[in-house]
Order: structure tokens, then sequence, then C-alpha cells
């Protein structure tokens, strides 16, 4: 267990994310090992021209004790998802098909934090967390470009990280089936070609393949019940890597998934189940709530971490709206399943006609914690940008950190200079861990240039 006092390398970081300009994402390294791994020439290229502002220009500070603490969270969450009361209350508000469990553990759960001084603080959980491909693929080529500067994440290579990947839907198949090895993985979503992150079902369809699984890229409308099999284009389907923001799969167009759930014809990951236990931000209101977990039989070390580091969250009801609305400025409000940060408001900004709608949706309200922040320099001033860092894992592992930095309320992907960013730690050790000043420049200097010396 982290400690849970302040944390020693806190100064450091926010020194660094403050006014450390010299250490950038290395474009061409990071272009170079796209290229590679998906065995594409030009997808960099391509990507750069369609998604400008997908990846950052720069990395974000982390100190050790902070992604420690951050382990701790989901270790504390994923304990209390699986008590017998948190189970009960969870799922009573999700519909019968999301209420039976068929094993699978969720693939690439993400886990949300804001930074804060008082250390992080969860915002929300995800099970179809995106761009874990991508992040690796970036952090990788931002470990070689620092290489003896930080100490980095666990940024494994390429033939490591795959080889986890392909472990992951191996052990989603053998937790639904007992036995058997899958053969076909099909990477679903809506139109895949027009989504934003198209661009990473194709990487995640070549590190698949890399790893001995076929995989491909569909739209769940194209899926047909032959039998006993779910195909795609003619080809059975063993393992659904679910990318749908329909969770509990209630749309009509995605009715042969659905009945492919319902008769275990293929292993969906992540699926209803995982969805409506961890990442309904119903939830939420239960992971806050340490005296009903420690009911529940949640042990006091997990309760205690919880309580540090789970924003405050209700339910938005008729009897509390007049009392939200007076103190709207003490919170965050968010649809109980939304999804990109679609519909989600700061009470700050909430308008009178906006907040009508609320009263009448299912929203939650949570208390706001400020994002922490990452200054850049893009062009001849430097800017502050919002940081987000997402966890991503498996069945409590971390497989990925990675940062996404932004402007406005929430992520958008659409911010110069912003998008996804490799996150640096800060060891504990008393060693000299400032890349600028081992670059041979201040970081109170920030218009040094000296990332091309490290």
């Amino acid at each position: 267990m982290s400690d849970l006092s302040p944390l020693a390398g806190s100064v450091r970081a926010d020194q660094l994310n403050g006014g450390c300009f010299c250490v950038g994402v290395d474009q061409a390294a990071l272009a170079a090992a796209l290229d590679r791994e998906t065995e594409i020439p030009g997808f960099a290229g391509d990507l750069a021209e369609t998604h400008p502002w997908l990846f950052a220009r720069s990395p974000v500070f982390l100190p050790a004790e902070t992604l420690g603490r951050m382990m701790d969270v989901v270790a504390a969450a994923e304990t209390a998802v699986v008590l017998p009361g948190y189970r009960e209350a969870a799922l009573a508000w999700t519909p019968p098909l999301a209420r039976r469990d068929p094993g699978p553990l969720g693939a690439f759960m993400g886990y949300d934090f804001h930074v804060t001084p008082v250390g992080p603080k969860l915002i929300e959980i995800n099970t179809n967390a995106g761009g874990a491909f991508l992040n690796a693929v970036l952090a990788r080529s931002q470990q070689a470009c620092c290489a003896g500067v930080v100490a980095g994440v666990d940024a494994p290579g390429p033939a490591t990280f795959q080889q986890h990947i392909g472990e992951m839907f191996r052990n989603e198949w053998r937790l639904q089936n007992g036995s058997g090895t899958p053969t076909t993985v099909a990477i679903l979503d809506d139109d895949p070609l027009a989504q934003a992150l198209y661009p990473e079902f194709r990487l995640a369809q070549a590190q698949l393949r890399a790893v001995g699984l076929e995989a491909l890229i569909g739209d769940p409308r194209d899926l047909k019940l032959e039998g006993d099999a779910l195909t795609l284009g003619g080809v059975r389907v063993d393992i659904v890597y679910n990318r749908l923001v329909d969770f509990l799969l209630e749309e009509p167009a995605h009715a042969v998934l659905r009945q492919a759930y319902e008769r275990d014809l293929a292993v969906i990951t992540p699926n209803p189940h995982i969805y409506s236990r961890l990442a309904d931000k119903q939830n939420l209101t239960l992971l806050s709530d340490p005296e009903r977990l420690r009911r529940w039989g949640l042990g006091a070390d997990h309760a205690a971490v919880l309580a540090a580091t789970v924003p405050r969250t209700v339910l938005v009801r008729s009897e509390n709206a007049a009392e939200l609305w007076a103190d709207r400025r003490k919170w965050f409000f968010k649809p109980v399943r939304g999804h990109a940060s679609k519909a989600a408001y700061r009470g700050a900004k909430l308008t009178r006609r906006v907040w009508e709608e609320i009263k009448v949706s299912a929203y939650v309200a949570q208390a706001y914690t400020a994002p922490g922040e990452r200054r850049i320099q893009p062009d001849d001033e430097p800017v502050s940008l919002k940081v987000d860092v997402r966890l991503y894992t498996y069945g409590g592992r971390m497989l990925l950190a990675a940062a996404r930095l932004y402007q406005g309320q929430t992520t958008n992907m659409r911010t110069p200079g912003g998008g996804f960013a490799p996150v640096l730690v800060l060891p504990t050790v008393a060693v000299n861990t400032d890349p600028c000043a081992q670059a041979g420049a201040a970081t109170s200097s920030p218009g040094t240039a000296c990332h091309d010396r490290l």
C-alpha cells in the first residue's frame, strides 16, 4: 500500500510540467514506429494529416509516488466491486441483460485521474477506453528519446506489449469458455471508417495478427448468426473487441451482437456486465461512500484509499435539485451513461436552460476537481493545457499510463499542441531527474531548445 501522506516528488513534477519545454515528443521516432508496427508505409503521415492534434508535443511528468497511489485506487476499486453488497446495488439500476456475469474481466479498462496538490483524484472509470495501442507506440518512442534522462512508466517493447495483449484476449476466452483457443478477434464499432480512432483499429489489427490472432475490423450491423456461430464477412468470430458506446447493447442495429452475447456464442469484451459493475457513472456514488463500502465488508485500507481519492458523487434527483443548483459551482455534472465527455458540464458554466434538461435526465453530480496543468510552447508564447492521466489496466494490473492535454471543459483532441501525451515518471530516489538540467538548460528558461541534445 502506498503512503497516503503528501507526495515528495510533487514539487519537482509541478516545476517540470510548468516550465520544462526542452523535452518534446520525438515526432520522427513516433512516425517511424507507427509505420513499422502497422506495416503500412505512410500510415503516420496520413494520420498526422487527418488527426493533427492526436498526439501532444510534450510529455507529462508524474511522481512515482503518484503513480503508486493511482494503482492503490485501482486495487481498492476492483476489490470493492466484487463485494456482494456492492454488486447488488450496482446491478439494481441496470437491465437484466447486464446482470449475468459470463466471466471476462474486460479488455483495456481505463481509470481516469486528475492530479491535484493533495494527490490523484479518480474522475471516472471506462470500459471502452480508447487510445491504448496508440499510446503504447507513443510511450516507446518517447522512452527512446529520453533514455537515461528520466525514469519512464514501464513501456514494454513491441514484442512484449503484443504478448501482453495476446495473453489478455486469450485469458478473456478462457474465463468464459474454460478451455480451447480463440482464432479470430473482431474489432467492432459503428461505421468504423468514420470513427476518430479508426487508425487505432488498424494498429490493433496489426498487433493482434502479430501474436497469432486473426483480426477483422467491422460494423456490428454486418454480423450474422449462422447456427451456433457469430460471423463477420463469412468468418467465424471467437472474440469481439467491443468499442461500441451502446454499452448495454440496446440499439436495434446491435441486435445480432446482443443475441450472440445472450447465447454465449462469442466472448464480448468489454461486455454489458463489466460496464454495469464498473463504468456506469452511478457507481461513483457507491465508490465515493466509504461508510457504505465498509458496511459491505471493504477493508479499512482500501476504504481509506477510496475516501481520499474518489470525489463525492450523488445522483441528481428532484429532492436535491435546488441545493445542487444553488451550489452548482462546486459540482461537475455527467450523464450516467455518457461517453467522450459528451453532455458533461462544469457547474460554474451551467446555464439555467441546460440545468432544466439535466434535472429531468439521468445525471450524477461529482464534486469538482480541477485538472492538473502542463505548460507547452507551441509557438512564441507558452500556453497552459489541462491534464488528465489515464491508466489502462486489465484485471487490476496496469498495462500502460498515458495523459491527455486539452483546453476547454473536457478532453477533445482538438487542441493545438494537445492530444495523447506520454507519461514520464520521476523516481523517488535522490538523483538529478531534471531533464532540462541534464541537457544543459535550466527550466527557468522556457525558450531553450535542448531537445536535440538529449
